[in-house]
């Protein structure tokens, strides 16, 4: 993948231009502050009743509503759930958007699957930081970036990638590096990481071994230590070094244990599902489930949330959390 750096963006790209953020929050309050600060005019569009209104006017932001934003901003950056952006995109943005503008997106998700259908004549981009809001806007703040992905879906001024690395820069991310990608691939690895590992495949592990060792009678604050607590000092380590500094890390037991029983738990069968949840990915089908939940009032969803914090892991770890005052001053949110 074709890497980008400060150095290969000109600021001024993106400083010459208004510059509006629809939404403010984890995304949404992290690029406009980022923006700000690397001298770029920024409007942030909210609806009248939003709850985040108070905490964009208080750091300094001239908030109004998405329908004039679009008229008056050269970049128009939607950062809102992926399940609302078709309808305020189709009600505020689309009627209201200058000829010529630049529509930019954080995640693929609605050009990839066709919810957003951008009129001929925008130039539409996206810059995909790859963290939380909070982790980008500190790490810009300390001095670093996060990386970021980078793709451009339609061009007709010719300049807007040129555009979308200015942008992408302004965020902190040419400090660490901008890969550029398509929205297809962007879209459609990022759901099948979230689905298969890093959110679904991850918890339902972590839920699993819990209930295993409680079944066999094992204490449920054990089980939490060894199936949840401990998840952290592994990532970390694999985040610092990747897999192989973990497995140099722990115990020769532990690594031994790892590449033996590892495999006996995510086997054939595991990576046979994961395929069938890509090719629901792939296909569009994922998307048109998620779409038709949300637009038919999220009950299934809202179930299987209530579902998930009833689980007893999530009333143990309270508990347990509750012993270690230090670690609410470190919480990430």
């Amino acid at each position: 993948m074709q890497a980008y750096y400060d150095k290969d963006a000109e600021l001024r790209r993106i400083q010459d231009k208004t510059v509006g953020i629809v939404g403010f929050g984890s995304q949404g309050h992290a690029h406009a502050l980022n923006l700000k600060d690397s001298g770029v005019r920024v409007l942030v569009g909210l609806p009248e009743n939003s709850q985040s209104r108070p905490k964009a006017i208080k750091v300094g932001f001239e908030v109004v509503a998405v329908s004039e934003l679009a008229k008056r901003a050269d970049v128009v950056m939607l950062l809102t759930p992926d399940e609302r952006m078709s309808q305020i995109y189709d009600q505020d943005i689309a009627p209201n958007i200058k000829q010529g503008a630049y529509l930019a997106f954080a995640h693929g998700f609605n050009i990839h699957y066709g919810y957003i259908k951008p009129a001929e004549g925008l130039n539409v981009f996206m810059v995909a930081p790859k963290a939380p809001g909070h982790l980008l806007r500190r790490e810009f703040q300390a001095g670093r970036g996060v990386p970021s992905l980078v793709a451009v879906h339609a061009d007709p001024a010719s300049d807007t990638l040129e555009v979308a690395l200015a942008y992408a820069c302004a965020l902190g991310s040419g400090r660490s590096g901008v890969l550029k990608t398509t929205f297809k691939d962007e879209t459609e690895t990022d759901l099948f990481g979230e689905q298969a590992v890093l959110c679904g495949g991850l918890s339902s592990l972590i839920q699993a071994g819990f209930e295993t060792l409680t079944k066999a009678g094992y204490p449920p604050e054990m089980a939490y230590f060894e199936c949840l607590h401990e998840i952290k000092l592994i990532v970390d380590l694999i985040y610092e070094g990747g897999i192989s500094n973990m497995r140099y890390s722990i115990s020769n037991t532990a690594e031994y244990g790892d590449l033996t029983r590892g495999p006996r738990i995510v086997d054939a069968h595991v990576k046979e599902n994961m395929e069938r949840v890509l090719q629901e990915v792939q296909d569009g089908s994922f998307a048109k489930e998620w779409v038709e939940e949300y637009r038919s009032g999220s009950k299934h969803f809202q179930e299987l949330r209530n579902e998930a914090k009833a689980h007893p892991i999530e009333k143990v770890g309270e508990q347990l959390r509750s012993m270690m005052g230090w670690m609410s001053k470190e919480k990430l949110l």
